[in-house]
C-alpha cells in the first residue's frame, strides 16, 4: 500500500469549483478530452471494472490501488521517480511547466491538470496508452492530487480538471 504525507497546498483555480480558488497538479484524463482506447483494448470491450466512485475520497481510495498496479513501476511507489519522472512533490521538480529535454514522449506544457490528463492516456502506460477507463484515470489523477497534497471538496471531473492549474 502506497502512503504519501505531503503538506496541504492551496488551491487556485481559473474557474470556481464551489470552494476556495484551486491549484492542482497530476496524472490522467478521459475519454472525454479526445483519446479512447484503441478498438478491440481490455477497455474498448470489457464492463468496467469498477464502480464509479462517488467522492473525491473514495477516488483517492481507488487511485491509490490503481497507481500500485499501473504506476509505481516507473514512477515510484511514492511518486518520487524512479526510471520515470517524479509525479509528486511540486516543489521537488514534480510536473513541470515545460517538458524536460531528456523527455521521451511529452512535448505540451503541463499548465492544467487537463493538460496532464490528457498526457497521461495518449502515453501511460507505457505498453498500454489509453487502456484504463476513465473513471481508472481520474482516479490515479485524484491520488496523485491528494499525494500531492490537495483536496477538492468535490469528486474530480474531466470538465474540472481542465480548469485547475498546477501550482509553481
Amino acid at each position: 500500500m502506497i502512503s504519501v504525507s505531503l503538506p496541504v497546498v492551496p488551491l487556485r483555480t481559473s474557474a470556481r469549483i464551489g470552494s476556495p480558488a484551486a491549484t492542482v497538479a497530476a496524472l490522467a484524463l478521459t475519454r472525454s478530452f479526445g483519446f479512447a482506447p484503441a478498438s478491440g483494448t481490455a477497455a474498448d470491450t470489457a464492463p468496467p471494472s469498477v464502480a464509479p466512485p462517488a467522492t473525491f475520497a473514495d477516488q483517492v481510495a481507488l487511485g491509490q490501488t490503481l497507481y500500485g498496479k499501473n504506476c509505481a513501476g516507473c514512477h515510484g511507489d511514492g511518486g518520487e521517480g524512479k526510471k520515470a519522472p517524479r509525479v509528486v512533490g511540486l516543489k521537488e521538480g514534480a510536473l513541470p511547466l515545460d517538458p524536460p529535454a531528456t523527455a521521451k514522449h511529452r512535448k505540451a506544457q503541463f499548465k492544467t491538470v487537463g493538460d496532464v490528463a490528457q498526457f497521461v492516456v495518449a502515453t501511460m502506460p507505457p505498453a498500454k496508452p489509453g487502456s484504463l477507463t476513465e473513471e481508472e484515470y481520474l482516479a490515479i489523477l485524484a491520488f496523485d492530487l491528494k499525494a500531492n497534497g490537495i483536496d477538492l471538496p468535490n469528486k474530480l471531473d474531466t470538465a474540472t480538471a481542465s480548469t485547475l492549474t498546477i501550482p509553481r
